[in-house]
């Protein structure tokens, strides 16, 4: 997955967000060079209609974007940002300058798990059809605990506190689907590239460890995972708007997610203990994958979602409405 978009931001990350920058923000380095760079870059700005000085890029030409910030674990908001900016812009509405965080409330939740969010200064929360665009201080955002975890809880917004705006319920949740369903497949291929690195570079019993069929066996079946995952992102990103269609967000989310546990076991288990070491790189992803896995639905949440769909759609078997779901999406 990739453009000449997608190609000018993973050369900018390639020089701003090495692992060492990914490490540092993880220890509460400040993030505002990196976010500098990437606002001054206009990648924030992707979803804007050109007449306020954006790309209005269409969704599908997004997603080798939002595929590229996963592959270097990118430890900012971007992807996020760059959806709250674009309904901000149509609601008539400021935008604001630091990174923004989404988060879509689940019925009867009283918190929200919101990915990548420590360094967000803003919050575009969604309670129902309510909207609301919160600093950091005013969301009451949490830490979860978790060790150098991005991840922050945040509790579900006053129904008294005043809506900016409205959309259709749960149109944020849709939207975080989508964007993390493109970065676990830019994530997952970037792990299985290390693994494969890893293997034809480890030498034991006289070759690499790449050469033996137990390891051959793991690593095609990651390879497997991997290209599911590139395939369910190109999915999930298949509009010609700036919206995903929500039941292509919920397959694609539901295999990107469903990939992660094999192919990180594999991974580690092919590096053996080096790979959870602070020093060595694979870590940085495995955490970020399981993040991703769970922000905006799990496979298990979403798995619910299109039985629900199922089940409503008498006198149709599930093989025909997989199909209609995945036809192609008609053009803008």
């Amino acid at each position: 997955m990739h453009n000449a978009y997608s190609d000018a931001l993973d050369a900018l990350l390639r020089d701003c967000c090495p692992p060492a920058t990914v490490r540092a923000l993880e220890q509460q380095a400040d993030p505002q060079p990196l976010w500098q760079a990437l606002l001054e870059s206009g990648f924030a700005d992707c979803l804007l209609p050109e007449s306020a000085g954006g790309a209005a890029l269409p969704l599908r030409e997004l997603a080798p974007v939002l595929f590229a910030t996963g592959r270097h674990a990118l430890p900012l908001p971007l992807a996020q940002t760059i959806f709250a900016r674009a309904l901000l812009q149509a609601h008539g509405i400021a935008l604001p300058a630091g990174p923004v965080a989404l988060a879509g409330f689940e019925d009867g939740a009283g918190a929200a798990l919101v990915a990548d969010a420590r360094h967000a200064q803003w919050f575009l929360l969604q309670d129902g059809e309510r909207c609301l665009l919160l600093s950091a201080a005013d969301a009451r955002a949490e830490a979860t605990g978790a060790h150098h975890d991005l991840t922050l809880r945040v509790p579900r917004p006053d129904a008294s506190a005043p809506a900016a705006f409205s959309l259709p319920a749960g149109t944020l949740r849709t939207l975080g689907a989508c964007l993390h369903t493109a970065q676990l497949a830019g994530a997952l291929s970037h792990v299985l590239d290390l693994t494969l690195q890893y293997a034809n570079d480890r030498q034991q019993f006289g070759r690499a460890i790449g050469k033996f069929q137990a390891i051959q066996h793991q690593v095609s079946e990651m390879a497997e995972h991997v290209a599911a995952a590139r395939v369910a992102a190109q999915l999930a990103c298949d509009s010609g708007t700036g919206t995903p269609d929500r039941l292509r967000a919920a397959i694609g989310k539901l295999r990107a997610s469903d990939a992660v546990t094999p192919v990180a076991a594999i991974a580690h288990a092919v590096h053996g203990a080096i790979g959870i070491t602070e020093e060595y790189d694979l870590q940085l992803y495995t955490r970020r994958l399981h993040a991703w896995r769970v922000a905006d639905g799990s496979e298990r949440w979403w798995s619910r979602m299109l039985g629900e769909q199922v089940c409503a759609s008498a006198g149709r078997n599930a093989v025909e409405l997989v199909r209609e779901w995945c036809e192609p999406a008609p053009a803008a």
